[in-house]
């Protein structure tokens, strides 16, 4: 077991509780939970057995954060340039970018990235070689900020408390086509789209692009920076283990022993396809999430108990705060997630059903078809190096009295409990049935829908965005 694991949680912020072994940790998405099935051979394309970690996109990790001897030369630096405020969006794409989950991207998008991003997916580099760009990652700017900036050539980045946080060079102002970005991002302009209203409705008319200097890493001290590591730090970790295979899981809700199932069975079978040591990782979205997502301290809590009780093997398991917003943007947006996570290290990425989905904002049914992102996630280029792990439905097998993978033969025999009423449960201090989710890790959930006030009206007001 490599050391980092024992410090991770050694510094836990959850003290109340106590840990009988060591392990490392790390989290992400959708509740709709679904079973690995072994995935046809063409999703395997040029498929070995290897112990080395892939190669991150570009072939060489983009990482932005300046050298602790050059920062009070850039703060200076930074006080002396025009401003442009940061959102607490804007920042957590500040950190992604500073650490290399985008590579080869230097900072954030000048207008030829950003359309090849809108329009194709991904982006060519200089060599002809091709790598995977769903999302745009952009910073918008205003009629007045554009004016301050006027023929510089750089802007420095400040926080909402007037800290500077980074540098941007070599800089190009250019508009920002909302409806085109939205449209093509999430295949409808319909309102009620949770970061098109957080993060581009109100937001200026010109983004603004260039090569990033990050003064620090950003840190939110909220007790769980030390969850966040850097693909760098999780690269070192799977080394320090002995990995010959790393396999990503993102989730943003809690996990339950369907999820575990998933995971625990698709490592079974890397070792049935010869691999000798496969190591997870579990990967909690922990930027924005939409209100009604619960929130990061608390899926971490609930984590953190689904190893302490075993549910998850912590040897062979690491956890780790994925630090990307949350579109919602179904296909396009789960070829990020899997993108990213090549950058972490991870050759093989698992997928279910409507990965990164979530209900039509207008009408009542589904944003997405819930097969469209593994089979997107199969075609998509720039993600050919990575293997794609489809999986079955899991639900709860009545006559087993625990999660198992479903069976069509006897359909009957199988309760399907949703996102919406596990949460429903959880606010009614409903127990579910025994073998959804570990004790521990139910208390936790309950736990948190108590915590919230019960105003006048009677109703449970909903969560605050992470």
């Amino acid at each position: 077991m490599a050391p980092m694991s024992a410090t991770l949680f050694a510094k836990t912020s959850f003290p109340s509780h106590s840990f009988n072994k060591s392990f490392d940790t790390h989290f992400a998405p959708s509740l709709k939970v679904n079973t690995f099935a072994l995935p046809k051979a063409r999703a395997y394309p040029g498929l070995r057995v290897s112990s080395g970690l892939i190669e991150p996109d570009g072939g060489k990790l983009v990482e932005l954060v300046v050298k602790e001897s050059e920062r009070d030369l850039k703060k200076g630096e930074a006080f002396s340039l025009p401003r442009v405020k940061l959102s607490r969006i804007d920042v957590e794409w500040v950190h992604v970018l500073s650490e290399g989950w985008a590579s080869p991207l230097h900072g954030f998008m000048r207008e030829s990235e950003f359309l090849q991003t809108l329009h194709f997916n991904s982006i060519t580099l200089t060599d002809g070689s091709v790598v995977n760009m769903s999302l745009p990652i952009v910073l918008a700017i205003d009629d007045a900020q554009k004016h301050r900036i006027g023929d510089s050539k750089k802007v420095a980045l400040f926080d909402s408390l007037g800290n500077p946080v980074a540098i941007l060079n070599n800089i190009e102002i250019y508009k920002h086509p909302k409806e085109e970005r939205i449209a093509r991002t999430w295949g409808t302009t319909a309102p009620g789209l949770p970061y098109v209203e957080e993060a581009i409705t109100k937001a200026g008319n010109w983004l603004i692009g260039g090569d990033i200097e990050v003064i620090e890493p950003i840190k939110y001290h909220d007790g769980l920076d030390h969850f966040r590591l850097s693909p760098a730090e999780l690269r070192d970790e799977f080394t320090k283990r002995n990995a010959d295979a790393v396999f990503a899981f993102q989730l943003r809700n809690p996990v339950h022993n369907g999820h575990a199932l998933l995971m625990t069975d698709t490592r079974k079978r890397l070792l049935d396809m010869g691999y000798k040591n496969p190591v997870l990782l579990l990967h909690p979205l922990g930027g924005y999430t939409k209100a009604d997502d619960v929130p990061l301290d608390w899926r971490m809590k609930q984590h953190e108990k689904v190893l302490e009780d075993g549910v998850l093997d912590p040897e062979t398991t690491v956890v780790s705060i994925f630090p990307s917003p949350m579109h919602y943007a179904g296909p396009t947006e789960v070829q990020w997630h899997a993108k990213a996570r090549i950058n972490a290290g991870a050759n093989f990425y698992i997928v279910g059903r409507d990965p990164a989905g979530m209900s039509h904002p207008v009408e009542k049914r589904d944003l997405y078809d819930a097969d469209h992102g593994k089979k997107v996630l199969s075609m998509a280029p720039g993600l050919e190096r990575l293997n794609i792990l489809p999986f079955r439905v899991a639900a709860y097998d009545k006559t087993q009295g625990k999660m198992a993978f479903f069976d069509p033969s006897r359909p009957q025999d199988f309760l399907f409990i949703s996102g919406t009423k596990m949460r429903t449960l959880a606010r009614n201090k409903e127990s579910p049935p025994d073998g959804f989710m570990c004790p521990g890790g139910w208390k936790v959930l309950v736990d948190y829908y108590d915590s919230l006030a019960v105003p006048s009206n009677g109703k449970v007001p909903e969560a605050v965005p992470a």
